[in-house]
């Protein structure tokens, strides 16, 4: 059957799920896409679950798509003498460049670029924020600061600068070789980590070459001052709310998350929610009240995928991860209230044939009662085009490219089907036809809308909307 809902769900694979039998589990209960966590495992781990992912998709009704999350840079700092210290609140301490092991007063910290933007006032945060230093005095290789929230620090516990741009690539020599292997597997998205402005996306898409779709995750503050460049540069967009929510204030991060929903909305680019969203559920079966308003919320909104991340990839509870966030996106999506959001939210369409064709299909669809749209599409920008009308008939993408039909497993709303470009008018409506009813989507005496471009096969010339009706199986009007 096909999906009962428009809302994506992307699913990290690790420990809990790396076998086909359980990823097989997470795509039946709802997992449209799957992250693999290039910070974890090696090149081998990375490939078997590729080859495990495609496995299960031989035999899914739909494509399955695939994203690589890239480590980006992680700045640390040195180990401890005795593995950790106590700093007190008000206490003085140092950090520099020296290799040799830290103590209650003093730390390395390998990392010449973070002491070249600081300055006294500077605020430094260690431990995913646990702790916070201000900088007293600082040079070109240490720094001394007062600390402000104390507590226990142990070693290689990672450091943020909240409020500076790093001199610092967001591709390291790790991440160069972990793109050049995902990209020679065929992943279907690649997730950038650490963006700080819109060079770090470009570099990223000169070595990707169109490969794979890019994914900027928005996780530091410098990203937000410049998300209008970021998001052109990109293909989609992450809200990655848990380093965010470690720089910024956490009570800032909501209404955040809720721009860049928007903007990317706007500008037609797919959004993922991620970070904690059933945070609980890596230990119960059921979560709480709380993480179900957060799923609820960022469907509210308007996201085109919501992620899980440790409560699929090494929770105790993975499947029931992912059928709960299924179970919300579907009830929130017939809520009145979302129907109405998703309606007001829309984007003003773009002065070219293509979107125009798009908004009159949303517009026909509902007019006629069609029972869903059809959409040929080659390279996926048609589709996603219409995906951001936010109709609400169903959305059936038919595409010879495998490739095309995977990426685009992470749009709201798309059901993508491989199929021969059509040849001719009636053969069009007639592979329509056949795709609706083959998928569930379409019954007979139904009438369907459906976009296409001519000449057929021709990427970007979608200038075709065309009404037919199901009379028969093998008989199409």
């Amino acid at each position: 059957m096909r999906r009962q809902r428009n809302t994506r769900i992307i699913a990290t694979l690790g420990p809990s799920s790396n076998s086909i039998a359980m990823i097989r589990a997470l795509h039946e209960a709802g997992a449209d896409v799957f992250r693999l966590n290039m910070s974890h495992g090696s090149h081998d781990d990375v490939a078997h679950l590729y080859h495990a992912i495609r496995e299960v998709e031989s035999s899914a009704r739909w494509p399955i798509g695939i994203m690589a999350d890239l480590q980006g840079p992680k700045l640390r700092i040195g180990t401890f003498a005795k593995g950790s210290v106590m700093l007190a609140d008000g206490a003085v301490f140092r950090l520099d460049l020296d290799s040799k092991a830290g103590d209650e007063i003093r730390v390395n910290l390998p990392h010449p670029e973070i002491f070249s933007v600081l300055e006294p006032g500077t605020s430094l945060l260690l431990d995913d924020g646990k702790l916070r230093l201000k900088v007293v005095r600082c040079g070109v290789d240490f720094a001394e600061t007062e600390v402000m929230v104390g507590g226990k620090l142990s070693n290689r516990k990672g450091v943020n600068v909240p409020h500076a741009v790093l001199p610092v690539a967001a591709l390291t020599e790790k991440d160069r070789r972990d793109l050049t292997f995902v990209l020679d597997l065929g992943v279907d998205w690649v997730a950038l980590s650490f963006v700080q402005r819109p060079e770090d996306v470009r570099e990223a898409r000169d070595i990707i070459n169109g490969r794979a779709g890019i994914i900027a995750k928005i996780e530091k503050p410098a990203a937000l001052a410049c998300l209008d460049e970021i998001l052109d540069l990109s293909d989609g967009v992450m809200v990655a709310r848990g380093d965010l929510g470690v720089e910024l204030p956490l009570e800032e991060v909501p209404g955040i998350q809720k721009r860049i929903v928007r903007k990317a909305r706007t500008l037609g680019k797919p959004v993922v929610v991620a970070t904690q969203m059933l945070e609980s559920m890596i230990e119960a079966p059921v979560p709480t009240r709380a993480e179900v308003s957060d799923v609820a919320n960022a469907v509210f909104d308007g996201a085109d995928a919501v992620m899980l991340s440790g409560e699929s990839a090494a929770g105790a509870h993975p499947v029931e991860a992912v059928s709960v966030m299924s179970r919300v996106a579907s009830r929130v999506e017939a809520d009145p209230m979302y129907l109405a959001a998703s309606q007001r939210d829309l984007a003003i369409p773009e002065p070219t044939t293509a979107d125009a064709i798009s908004a009159a299909a949303r517009q026909v669809a509902e007019t006629i009662n069609a029972a869903a749209i059809v959409t040929y599409t080659t390279s996926g920008s048609t589709a996603i085009r219409v995906a951001r009308e936010r109709p609400k008939k169903p959305l059936l993408v038919l595409t010879p490219n495998i490739l095309t039909a995977r990426r685009l497993a992470l749009v709201w709303g798309l059901h993508c089907v491989q199929t021969e470009d059509a040849t001719s008018f009636q053969d069009m409506v007639e592979k329509a036809c056949e795709a609706g009813l083959k998928t569930d989507i379409l019954e007979i005496g139904e009438r369907i809308v459906i976009t296409a471009g001519m000449p057929f096969g021709t990427p970007g010339k979608t200038n075709v909307l065309r009404i037919a009706r199901v009379a028969s199986k093998h008989q199409v009007q």
